[in-house]
């Protein structure tokens, strides 16, 4: 056969199973060329001929009979021997209709269709009849010889363990017809992790009865090896016994039990520890009410009064702990999160591909509702004697009941569990993986954490895969999801590994009274301590303001603002009485906190005008400098060791010098919008919250400041500077983000409530989803705190003129103070003279500051000596100097 030159064809070639054809030209060649030392064949690249040509139209008949007259040994020699038998055979079937040309299979009987699909079932119910008769003859003798003989023979096998065999048989039954068909690499699993951990707790008891049951020795008789652990148990007691002596022998058994239990219920000790000690709380819990109540009813007090103390330990984010701790597993003096990432604790060496740690937030919440009212003392005036000179914050309590109730949270609603589909929430994370493979980066899927909002997905990555490589790859995450937009984590703090938030298809509601009915709201005892929401592992958020110190909520129209808003005036109300915290509520929309007044808790009507917003600002400044005055004179460091000292009795009455000691309840001070106050009287809000931010922590003053225009002309950097927490809800860009946060994160939120809480001392920003409040609720809290305290007479000193600067020039330009005066005089000399309306130029010729020339500017501005302000350029001069020496000194 002449050696010809394949040619390259980009068709599939069916290998002709006669001998070579040449055709007569000499140019193609159809079959296979025997290699040149070997003898092995190898294929030859050939066009595929058309079903139109003289080769391809012998008759089906005979290419059968000459493939029937193929002698075998012919057929065998052709075969190739690098090809698989089967693969061969299979290339070499003959289409569908020809007949004799493939073997046909056999079709299955009737009886195996009629089982087909029903194996898992049958053998499940045969264990099922074997342990029961197993147990007839174990425990009753009642099977007959074949019973009788299965309990003599796993007698014999385990020993004293036969009386637990029927049991595990029962229930291996069981677990084999629950368990669904094999369809996938998971199929199966939970029974065969239940075989081999109870095989292994099986050994490792039958080698404890064994060396407990006097050890007999091989080729004693079989009532002794019945009485003890068997021929299995002397198989695994004896050479443990000769290799470790009798205590030895028995720690390697129990460590053996041990790694059975962990196998069979696939539950890790860290997370056995953590829910036994859950279950224990309660319990723990209920036996302290138990035994206080019985001392309440001996002191008269009924126990049903009572709320339900649980002894559990806060994790809420209390705003004064940094990134670094917060994130250490070893760190024990942080309260904020400490189980954010990993609430089971489960390092990555536990998780595998195979079986993936899906923990869904909220499914192992406890859930308790404090139904009953809860009474607080209150001083009365009684209690402390009347002087006529008496350092005294108006406080404006009308109504002044003895005691104050607290309302029950039978008020506020609960949501509903949330339902997760772990399938859904696995197929989804190959998804991901998969995603990132076709894109070349390799990674490994370790775990999953479902939150109310987003699902993390935890990725460990190949060695030599850069982060940076993953974090690019946003773009097509979110496309490989069929979601909006993802958040990347990169990487997790405290673990080696990134995490990818993908939004839920379903969003859970959080509501407020989930929040304030949970173990981290019973554990917060600060009242200041506000819900704020669900974290991503489904733990309840609770913020202590009094630590942050101050907050600054920002976020775009829509976001959920106003909703955190009414969420933490809520929570004050829920948790507070009036002698505890009182508030100083503006809103210049005037339609969100307006159904918050007549409280007692206000210290006057929720303010709507700006100008009286910046007057109640400036009331707080004064209010804050008389409380360290007070806390000067009597030798304490803050409000917390002033209002302890009262408590204990310390702080006693001095009428000869007329001081009188009342106790400091805090002040929370909320700002619905801060961009109105911006643009009527921007620098006196901008200095008043200053001041505040900077020194009223001490004194129990706290800012809470809302916006929707996240920009630098109202959140400015000496603003952003003293308020250290922030609060972001979704944005439009990165640029929003990062002035609110100084980081970006904020633009890829969902809205809704979905929030990014950084804490003062934190770089790493957690992700909640935020309270929910409906406005009934509201109605019914309020109205409940108004029925207590009908009357209720505000200071209107607090709110002030509505243009306290108007009102004190009354037309004129004179301040009231005679050097300034003097220096408006010299201005309006200066500006008419020159026509030129400068702030820079008064600088320079009065030799004044900034502040204060731009303080006579506006001054002339009232007057109408000036113009508006017209950004970089000198205002426009509205006097001129004939109107000058015409109007004098008169005005002065």
């Amino acid at each position: 056969m002449p050696n010809t030159t394949p040619l390259a064809c980009p068709f599939r070639v069916r290998t002709c199973r006669s001998t070579p054809l040449s055709d007569p030209t000499g140019t193609l060649s159809l079959g296979v060329r025997r290699g040149a030392t070997n003898g092995t064949r190898t294929p030859v690249a050939t066009k595929q001929t058309s079903p139109t040509k003289s080769s391809a139209k012998k008759p089906a008949a005979k290419r059968s009979a000459s493939k029937a007259r193929t002698s075998p040994s012919a057929a065998s020699q052709r075969k190739s021997p690098a090809r698989k038998p089967g693969a061969a055979k299979a290339r070499t079937a003959a289409p569908k209709g020809r007949a004799g040309t493939a073997a046909r299979k056999p079709a299955p009987s009737p009886v195996a269709q009629a089982f087909a699909g029903h194996g898992r079932d049958m053998w499940g119910v045969a264990l099922i009849a074997l342990g029961l008769l197993t147990g007839l003859g174990v425990y009753a003798n009642l099977a007959g010889p074949l019973g009788q003989g299965l309990a003599e023979g796993f007698g014999a096998l385990v020993g004293g363990l036969r009386l637990f065999v029927p049991i595990l048989l029962v229930i291996g039954g069981a677990l084999l017809m629950r368990a669904p068909a094999a369809s996938g690499s998971s199929a199966g699993r939970p029974v065969v992790r239940f075989v081999v951990g109870t095989a292994l707790i099986l050994i490792a008891v039958d080698g404890l009865l064994h060396l407990a049951k006097g050890r007999p020795a091989w080729g004693s008789p079989l009532d002794d090896f019945i009485s003890a652990g068997g021929y299995l148990g002397a198989g695994v007691g004896s050479p443990l016994q000769g290799l470790l002596a009798e205590w030895g022998a028995a720690l390697v058994c129990i460590a053996l039990i041990v790694v059975g239990l962990v196998v069979a219920t696939g539950v890790s000790l860290h997370t056995f520890a953590r829910r036994t000690a859950d279950g224990v709380k309660p319990v723990q819990g209920a036996l302290k009410r138990g035994v206080d109540s019985l001392f309440e009813v001996g002191n008269g007090q009924s126990a049903d009064e009572q709320d339900d103390d649980l002894v559990i330990e806060p994790v809420f984010f209390d705003g004064s702990t940094d990134s670094s701790s917060v994130w250490d597993d070893d760190s024990d003096g942080s309260p904020m999160l400490e189980e954010l990432i990993d609430p089971d604790g489960l390092s990555m060496e536990e998780l595998t591909d195979l079986e993936l740690d899906v923990h869904i937030a909220g499914e192992d919440d406890v859930s308790q509702v404090f139904d009953d009212e809860i009474d607080v003392h209150v001083p009365t005036s009684a209690d402390v004697p009347d002087t006529a000179q008496q350092l005294v914050m108006p406080m404006g309590v009308a109504a002044k009941p003895v005691v104050w109730k607290l309302p029950s949270l039978k008020m506020l609603e609960r949501s509903q569990v949330q339902e997760v589909n772990r399938a859904q929430v696995e197929e989804r994370g190959r998804v991901l993986e998969a995603a990132l493979a076709e894109h070349g980066v390799t990674t490994r899927l370790v775990g999953m954490v479902v939150g109310p909002t987003v699902t993390r997905y935890e990725l460990e990555l190949a060695a030599g895969v850069k982060v940076a490589k993953l974090t690019s790859l946003h773009k097509d995450i979110a496309y490989a999801m069929a979601s909006a937009d993802v958040r990347i984590l990169a990487p997790i703090p405290g673990k080696q590994a990134i995490g990818v938030e993908v939004p839920n298809d379903n969003r859970q509601l959080v509501a407020v009274g989930d929040i304030l009915t949970s173990p981290e709201a019973k554990a917060a005892k600060n009242s200041l301590e506000v819900a704020i929401g669900r974290d991503i592992n489904g733990r309840s958020v609770m913020a202590d303001l009094s630590k942050m110190p101050h907050l600054l909520i920002a976020g775009a129209t829509g976001a959920g603002k106003s909703s955190c808003i009414n969420s933490l005036i809520t929570s004050i109300l829920m948790r507070s009485t009036p002698d505890q915290v009182r508030m100083i509520l503006i809103d210049p929309k005037r339609v969100e906190l307006g159904q918050y007044n007549r409280l007692p808790h206000l210290l006057t009507q929720v303010v709507t005008n700006p100008k009286k917003a910046a007057n109640a600002l400036s009331w707080t400044v004064k209010e804050m400098e008389r409380r360290y005055d007070l806390l000067s004179e009597c030798g304490f460091r803050d409000i917390d060791g002033y209002n302890g000292a009262f408590d204990k009795g310390e702080l006693v009455d001095d009428p000869a010098m007329g001081l009188e000691f009342n106790r400091l309840p805090y002040i929370l001070v909320v700002v619905d919008e801060l961009n109105d106050l911006m643009m009527v009287a921007a620098r006196d809000v901008e200095e008043s919250i200053c001041r505040i931010a900077q020194m009223a922590r001490a004194v129990g003053i706290h800012l809470v400041i809302a916006t929707q225009r996240p920009s630098v002309n109202v959140i400015t950097g000496v603003i952003k500077a003293n308020v250290p927490a922030r609060l972001a809800f979704a944005v439009s860009s990165l640029a929003d983000s990062r002035v609110i946060l100084d980081q970006g994160g904020a633009e890829k939120l969902l809205g809704r409530g979905d929030m990014l809480l950084l804490g003062p001392s934190s770089s790493v920003a957690q992700r909640i989803q935020g309270a929910w409040v409906t406005e009934d609720e509201v109605r019914a809290v309020v109205s409940y705190w108004r029925k207590q305290s009908p009357d209720v007479a505000y200071d209107d000193t607090v709110q002030g003129q509505e243009d306290a600067a108007a009102a004190a020039g009354g037309g004129s330009m004179g301040t009231g103070d005679d050097d300034d005066d003097e220096l408006l005089r010299q201005a309006q000399e200066l500006v008419v003279r020159s026509q030129l309306g400068s702030t820079s130029m008064l600088q320079r010729k009065l030799r004044v500051g900034f502040a204060r020339a731009g303080r006579l500017m506006d001054l002339l501005e009232q007057r109408g000596v000036v113009g508006p302000s017209e950004g970089s350029k000198a205002r426009t001069v509205l006097m001129t100097p004939e109107e000058l020496d015409g109007v004098g000194n008169s005005d002065f």
